[in-house]
């Protein structure tokens, strides 16, 4: 089930929000942890047990790490950040993390090692050893978040950072929160512990909350989609122009940003309904004026996730320079696969990596201070657009080939005219110009909706019915991050 649906927006999110009011504080937990696996099941009821798996073993690893014993009076108390860990803690966090990297190992890399390794032995001659496999694993929705999410709560339990759930309702409704469920934002437990137990539900809360979910609406409805149908020629169309390369790019920087960041509003703003107040996932990333920079202000949640869980651990950047070096593309190629189990997303992260380790050789952000702003702008999003094209393509073959057209190397085919005469219909030109100006000239949801005025609802609500009707001329159109 998907937010831009018919089914959500007339019939499951009437209902949530109707049961979870309906019911008495004591068992909102309870409703939304139901509803949430309604909302995840509903393609595929199977995933809910694999997810209730991982729920069920993180659970008793936390109360493992806070010396619960089932069964005691009283609240949980958090341990002491510099306490000293017992063999049987280490244990448990050891057993939590090994648990969920292993299902998200499994079902997401499956396909991708077996292919990988027959193709290694076909180009070697050993044919005859591939393992030629016909089983092929699905993917469960939202795995790569969940399990994030899920292992953030052991994490953080174990540094002392937040004491233990008691109830395992509390935590297996934080685990299954339909509103970022499948797509972010990744929810770290110490962001959300004291609103589990406490949360205020206001009417300015759910007025910003809709506000939020009508203008995420309104960002894939009527900006991604569109421009994703220009990409989709672009890159899949069998050849385009150097100029139309560019703007097919272009149209998918759009497509992803619009994408995702508006699947972001809309689980903060579902989230706000229900009293909860997730953290913001972007921040105007195109305007960044350096990769650094971008990084800063791109997919947050993810961001700060990998930087505290990984590369502080590593050392980040206090023990030497080609240590710093190392654990920024350690964390970047670890980032890239992540997002898929494909060697272009390898590539996309080692491209970032390398990126970030000449910009932090240069001297940081002050190695772009000898241009001015704008030139800074631009020139940092022409190197994301080049990340974007390993992002999108669907091998590298293709990868190659596009990046090619944007030099101007390889033959332009006929097929190049007919593509040309689609996308460059005034429609989707005006779609890719509008995005081009929300982009760079449109304040943030974020700020946009903090105060909510008359007009300001107004100009919510008229977007929110266009996009409601745009997207009844629409087919299928998951999100992009569903298929991470």
């Amino acid at each position: 089930m998907v937010f831009s649906s018919h089914l959500f927006c007339f019939y499951f999110l009437p209902l949530a929000l109707g049961v979870y009011y309906a019911l008495p504080q004591r068992g909102r937990h309870l409703g939304l942890t139901l509803l949430s696996y309604l909302f995840y099941g509903w393609a595929n009821p199977a995933f809910v047990f694999l997810m209730l798996f991982s729920t069920a073993v993180d659970y008793a690893c936390g109360l493992t790490i806070a010396r619960h014993r089932p069964g005691t009076p009283g609240p949980i108390a958090r341990l002491e950040p510099d306490g000293g860990r017992s063999r049987a803690q280490k244990a448990a966090l050891v057993t939590s993390i090994v648990t969920n990297l292993s299902l998200l190992g499994f079902f997401k890399y499956f396909n991708f090692a077996t292919d990988s390794y027959d193709a290694i032995l076909a180009y070697l001659g050993l044919a005859h050893l591939q393992l030629d496999l016909a089983l092929r694993i699905t993917l469960p929705l939202g795995i790569s978040f969940y399990t994030f999410q899920s292992m953030s709560y052991t994490i953080d339990v174990y540094r002392g950072h937040c004491a233990a759930l008691k109830n395992p309702l509390d935590f297996a409704c934080y685990v299954s929160m339909f509103p970022q469920l499948v797509a972010g934002p990744i929810l770290r437990f110490s962001e959300v512990a004291d609103q589990l137990h406490s949360r205020t539900h206001t009417i300015e809360k759910v007025a910003r909350g809709w506000s939020f979910f009508a203008l995420g609406m309104a960002k894939k409805i009527l900006l991604a989609n569109p421009c994703g149908k220009v990409a989709d020629l672009a890159f899949d169309g069998g050849g385009v122009t150097t100029l139309d390369a560019w703007y097919g790019v272009i149209a998918y920087a759009f497509q992803i940003y619009f994408d995702f960041s508006g699947y972001s509003d809309m689980a903060i703003g579902l989230g706000l309904m229900l009293g909860f107040v997730f953290p913001k996932n972007f921040d105007s990333p195109y305007t960044s004026q350096s990769i650094t920079e971008f990084w800063r202000r791109w997919h947050l949640s993810l961001s700060r996730y990998l930087r505290d869980y990984l590369y502080i651990p590593l050392g980040g950047n206090r023990r030497g320079t080609a240590r710093t070096y190392a654990n920024l593309m350690i964390v970047m190629l670890l980032g890239g696969l992540w997002h898929g189990a494909s060697w272009t997303f390898v590539l996309w992260g080692a491209y970032h990596g390398l990126l970030l380790a000449a910009e932090r050789r240069l001297g940081g952000v002050r190695a772009w201070a000898f241009l001015p702003a704008p030139l800074r702008v631009a020139l940092t999003f022409v190197l994301v657009l080049g990340s974007w094209v390993l992002f999108r393509a669907a091998s590298l073959g293709e990868a190659t080939a596009y990046l090619g057209r944007l030099v101007g190397l390889g033959e332009t085919p006929p097929a190049a005219l007919l593509t040309a005469g689609v996308i460059h219909r005034p429609y989707y030109l005006a779609t890719v110009a509008v995005a081009a100006l929300v982009t760079w000239g449109a304040p943030q949801t974020w700020d946009w909706t903090r105060r909510l005025t008359a007009p300001r609802a107004a100009v919510a609500l008229g977007l929110f019915v266009a996009a409601l009707l745009a997207m009844e001329t629409q087919g299928y159109n998951p999100f992009i991050y569903f298929i991470f």
